[in-house]
Protein backbone atom coordinates (compact mmCIF):
# COMPACT_ATOMS: atom_id res chain seq x y z
CA UNK A 1 0.00 0.00 0.00
CA UNK A 2 2.89 2.36 0.73
CA UNK A 3 3.89 2.12 -2.94
CA UNK A 4 0.60 3.77 -3.94
CA UNK A 5 1.48 6.85 -1.89
CA UNK A 6 4.94 6.94 -3.48
CA UNK A 7 3.46 6.84 -6.99
CA UNK A 8 1.02 9.63 -6.19
CA UNK A 9 3.88 11.84 -5.03
CA UNK A 10 2.62 11.98 -1.45
CA UNK A 11 5.92 10.80 0.09
CA UNK A 12 8.31 13.72 0.52
CA UNK A 13 11.51 11.64 0.34
CA UNK A 14 10.69 10.08 -3.05
CA UNK A 15 8.66 12.84 -4.70
CA UNK A 16 11.63 14.49 -6.49
CA UNK A 17 12.76 11.11 -7.90
CA UNK A 18 9.57 10.33 -9.81
CA UNK A 19 8.65 8.52 -12.00
CA UNK A 20 9.61 5.29 -10.23
CA UNK A 21 9.56 1.74 -11.48
CA UNK A 22 8.69 -1.15 -9.16
CA UNK A 23 11.32 -3.87 -9.58
CA UNK A 24 10.82 -5.94 -6.42
CA UNK A 25 7.82 -6.68 -4.24
CA UNK A 26 7.18 -8.86 -1.19
CA UNK A 27 3.92 -9.17 0.72
CA UNK A 28 3.46 -10.18 4.36
CA UNK A 29 0.43 -11.13 6.39
CA UNK A 30 1.37 -8.92 9.32
CA UNK A 31 3.36 -5.79 10.02
CA UNK A 32 5.80 -7.51 12.38
CA UNK A 33 7.10 -9.83 9.65
CA UNK A 34 7.35 -6.98 7.14
CA UNK A 35 9.38 -4.83 9.54
CA UNK A 36 11.67 -7.76 10.34
CA UNK A 37 12.36 -8.26 6.62
CA UNK A 38 12.92 -4.53 6.07
CA UNK A 39 15.47 -4.44 8.89
CA UNK A 40 17.21 -7.48 7.40
CA UNK A 41 17.57 -5.76 4.02
CA UNK A 42 19.24 -2.82 5.75
CA UNK A 43 22.02 -5.06 7.11
CA UNK A 44 25.13 -5.88 5.10
CA UNK A 45 24.06 -9.50 4.68
CA UNK A 46 20.59 -8.37 3.59
CA UNK A 47 21.98 -5.96 1.01
CA UNK A 48 24.13 -8.71 -0.48
CA UNK A 49 21.14 -11.05 -0.56
CA UNK A 50 18.94 -8.46 -2.27
CA UNK A 51 21.67 -7.65 -4.78
CA UNK A 52 21.96 -11.34 -5.70
CA UNK A 53 18.18 -11.64 -6.12
CA UNK A 54 18.05 -8.61 -8.41
CA UNK A 55 21.20 -9.35 -10.39
CA UNK A 56 19.34 -10.86 -13.33
CA UNK A 57 16.95 -7.90 -13.55
CA UNK A 58 19.74 -5.36 -13.69
CA UNK A 59 21.77 -7.46 -16.12
CA UNK A 60 19.07 -7.34 -18.79
CA UNK A 61 17.27 -4.06 -18.11
CA UNK A 62 19.97 -1.57 -19.10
Amino acid sequence: MYYVYVLRGEVVSTKPRRPLKLIFYEAYLNRKDALRREKYFKTTKGKVSLRLMLREFFKFSF
